[in-house]
């Protein structure tokens, strides 16, 4: 494919992607009046990426207002050791710092502030399509933070905005997969896609929106940034599987500085005999978790479970075989709702003794049950307090439990597996609070844009409730910005 001189723009706008970003670059650039194409590898029953299989909670005390603690948990999570030069002229002027900052793969400030301050206007053009929010039911039994949630879910947002993209002459092109692109000096881009019927062919465009999601469909991917622990994970719901990476990797080729963890991922506690979608077994924090060699490993109520089910699934992870059991009694009752937590089709595994639990699970008994016997010998008296951090710790422990923390010995006992399933990847490539894909020199690439999973953002632990918002935002901003560019080259 030549992109160097003759080849004209077939498009405006060309979106790789289908889900919350995609949906809402096309849509704000075709409102403006430019000419969109949006691809989907997806048949068109299963558009939608990783958006279509959520709840798609937004981090927000309400329609208009982000949660009191959103900027400061983002940027507390923007990297391990990071040069205190760096965090110093990030303090400045974004035009002042230098282009290795710039490029640098940690989240700028003025990215979150964009992200915090256009959240509700977002909601409220989401709303003008006809998605209703409201402050519905979770399935954490604890939360630490407030969730608005749009009702039906990320299928309510994309089917919305899939409805009004066609209104207003939005093309898509269902099981077609973008495999290159290439910048032309012309400023056109050339990207090769591949259709329902295995053909290739050369689509150009003026400007090309990469909303194609992570990696986490990808083994190969997974396993040259996760390593070993790769081969035990997999996607919690079938849109995963459609994300695997090209749209990075694309953007990579073309000079993208790369930003996000690309060795980490958002986990969630999975049930992996099931085949649900978020098959989350979430009651850990009430009980104990144990590994195939019959031990804990981790302190399973650091806090709310919402804040924490991310880090100990992945932790999980790395467990032998990348499996633990969550193993609880009779208590459990005490916690109200707290069949909510439990999102798997399938039984709990269930014995009348520990014994029998153990070999239930296939565990070896012998640990498992001088485990459970030292976990709950140091378990102490003091009030339980289902529903708040209750600092109800065991004592002397290697790794003490630092919440919730009763003795199991109330039968018939009970046991999930889980492994950690990934929602998505943290690594992608770095954009700035236009959307505008960043160089390594800390520079705009013209007319090349990311947004969702594709833009890396995220570091340590992720900040619930932001990923379906960070999406429509900077979707959003993408198409208006592109569509604008447009308008200032006709004049």
């Amino acid at each position: 494919m030549n992109t160097q001189s003759g080849n004209s723009a077939n498009w405006d706008l060309l979106v790789i992607g289908s889900g919350i970003s995609g949906l809402s670059a096309a849509v704000s650039a075709a409102t403006a009046g430019a000419r969109v194409l949006v691809l989907e590898r997806s048949v068109r029953e299963e558009f939608g990426g990783n958006t279509r299989w959520t709840e798609s909670y937004f981090r927000m005390k309400s329609d208009s207002e982000v949660s009191d603690d959103f900027e400061e948990r983002l940027i507390s999570n923007a990297g391990y050791n990071l040069d205190p030069n760096i965090v110093q002229e990030v303090s400045g002027e974004y035009a002042n710092w230098p282009s290795y900052v710039k490029a640098h793969g940690m989240p700028d400030p003025e990215l979150i502030s964009t992200l915090s301050e256009q959240a509700g206007p977002t909601v409220q053009w989401l709303k003008g399509f006809g998605v209703r929010f409201d402050t519905l039911p979770t399935y954490f039994v604890t939360a630490a933070a407030p969730r608005l949630m749009p009702v039906g879910g990320g299928l309510a947002m994309i089917e919305a905005l899939l409805a009004h993209a066609q209104k207003i002459g939005v093309e898509f092109r269902y099981q077609t997969t973008a495999t290159k692109m290439e910048r032309g000096v012309d400023d056109i881009f050339g990207v090769t896609v591949t259709g329902p019927d295995g053909r290739q062919e050369a689509l150009y465009a003026t400007n090309v929106m990469i909303a194609s999601g992570g990696f986490e469909g990808n083994p190969e991917m997974l396993t040259q940034y996760l390593g070993d622990s790769a081969k035990f994970v997999r996607p919690v719901a079938r849109g995963g599987y459609y994300n695997r990476g090209e749209g990075i990797r694309m953007a990579l080729a073309a000079g993208a500085a790369p930003a996000g963890d690309f060795g980490s991922y958002h986990a969630e506690p999975l049930d992996p005999r099931s085949g649900a979608t978020e098959a989350l077994v979430m009651n850990f924090t009430y009980g104990v978790l144990i590994n195939k060699r019959g031990k804990r490993f981790l302190d399973e109520a650091p806090g709310p479970v919402d804040v924490h089910y991310d880090h100990i699934s992945r932790d999980i992870g790395y467990q032998p075989d990348g499996i633990a059991y969550v193993v609880f009694d009779q208590r459990i009752h005490d916690v109200p709702n707290w069949k909510k937590s439990i999102r798997t089709d399938q039984p709990a595994i269930q014995a009348d003794t520990l014994e029998q639990l153990a070999e239930a699970c296939g565990l070896p008994a012998a640990p498992f049950l001088r485990t459970i016997e030292e976990y709950n010998a140091a378990c102490r008296d003091g009030e339980f307090k289902p529903l708040e951090a209750d600092g109800l710790a065991t004592q002397g422990l290697d790794i003490n439990k630092s919440n919730w923390s009763r003795p199991i010995n109330a039968g018939p006992f009970y046991a999930y597996p889980i492994i950690p399933g990934i929602c998505f990847t943290y690594g992608g490539v770095k954009t700035n609070k236009q959307s505008q894909v960043i160089d390594q020199d800390g520079r705009p690439i013209p007319g090349l844009y990311a947004a969702g999973e594709a833009a890396g953002l995220y570091y340590q632990v992720y900040t619930g409730a932001t990923s379906v918002m960070r999406g429509a935002v900077f979707g959003k901003i993408a198409g208006e910005h592109a569509a604008a560019g447009l308008r200032a080259k006709v004049r």
